[in-house]
């Protein structure tokens, strides 16, 4: 099953999302606009903003209109942090496109991230409901203290795997966490719900990034859109990897090391993959999805509900 399929419910909200996105990225500097346009033009999954919609279809009897801004507004944020972590990583592709800093400069890439996070904000403001704004502001807060805690840890062969997951919540699930409870607030549901919205959205975000550090191990440039491996090579030491460590001394060798010799990060990614560590973490992610699922039981039967557990199988399938 392909996003297409699973996503055919708010086929017309995604389209309409698409466009309001452009539409929203208004700056007096020219190559501002043009670094946040060609960010939108990138494209993506979408998954974020498809995910909140299910939620609120879900919750609520239509999707309200609060409830597309709020997809807006999430996909805004995600889109900043995506441009500030590839200026630090010095990435030179996204989704097969050069990124904004390659493009123009990392200054300009820094100020259009900056942009964003101020266009989601005012955006944000104007939803007019508080409880919405301190969930979702929250979350910015957390973007920060997971890029510093992985800055921490680069290239530290003894960060424990709480410690990552720490990190993949501070990264990835926070923002998918908090929208979804922003979703069922905007639907004027029970605390309970909201709870439940909340922790499928954090179990849904945890299990993607898990299934994405797999991805930087065993995925192709072509399908990745930018090159393998290259959070490792940064330093950033994930699931796969942790659990290769536990069978493979070399590989703390060469990775405490920084990749110093010629050859290290071949032999890095051969050891990695020929170890357990891909299956362990695929085991992990299936724990959070497993997790995920479990959460919405609360929810009411519909075809929105439907959508909301069949999107732990496209995740899974990504690696499949």
């Amino acid at each position: 099953m392909n996003s297409f399929s699973l996503f055919k419910i708010i086929e017309p909200d995604l389209k309409t999302l698409d466009l309001n996105l452009k539409n929203m990225v208004e700056a007096k500097h020219p190559i501002l606009y043009a670094a946040a346009e060609h960010l939108f033009n990138a494209g993506g999954k979408r998954l974020r903003p498809a995910i909140i919609l299910l939620v609120a279809k879900a919750t609520s009897n239509a999707i309200l209109d609060s409830h597309k801004r709020l997809a807006e507004i999430t996909e805004i944020i995600h889109t900043a942090s995506l441009v500030h972590d590839d200026v630090l990583d010095d990435c030179s592709t996204r989704r097969g496109m050069r990124t904004v800093h390659n493009i123009f400069s990392n200054k300009i890439a820094v100020l259009a991230g900056d942009f964003l996070f101020a266009q989601s904000s005012w955006y944000l403001a104007n939803l007019e409901n508080l409880t919405v704004v301190k969930t979702i502001s929250k979350v910015i807060i957390d973007f920060a203290e997971g890029e510093v805690k992985q800055g921490s840890l680069h290239f530290d062969v003894n960060i424990s795997l709480k410690d990552y997951i720490e990190k993949s919540f501070y990264k990835t699930a926070s923002l998918i966490a908090a929208s979804c409870k922003s979703a069922s607030i905007l639907s004027a549901c029970s605390n309970d719900v909201a709870n439940s919205a909340y922790n499928y959205g954090k179990y849904i975000g945890l299990a993607f990034q898990i299934i994405d550090d797999i991805l930087d191990i065993v995925g192709s440039p072509q399908v990745l859109g930018k090159p393998t491996g290259l959070d490792l090579k940064n330093g950033n030491l994930t699931a796969p990897v942790l659990f290769a460590l536990a069978e493979e001394p070399l590989l703390i060798t060469i990775i405490s090391r920084e990749f110093c010799n010629l050859g290290d990060f071949e032999t890095s990614i051969h050891l990695i993959r020929r170890s357990s560590g891909i299956q362990q973490a695929k085991d992990l992610a299936i724990e959070n999805i497993q997790a995920a699922l479990n959460c919405l039981v609360i929810f009411p039967n519909s075809g929105a509900l439907f959508c909301l557990q069949t999107i732990t199988n496209y995740i899974l399938q990504r690696v499949n």
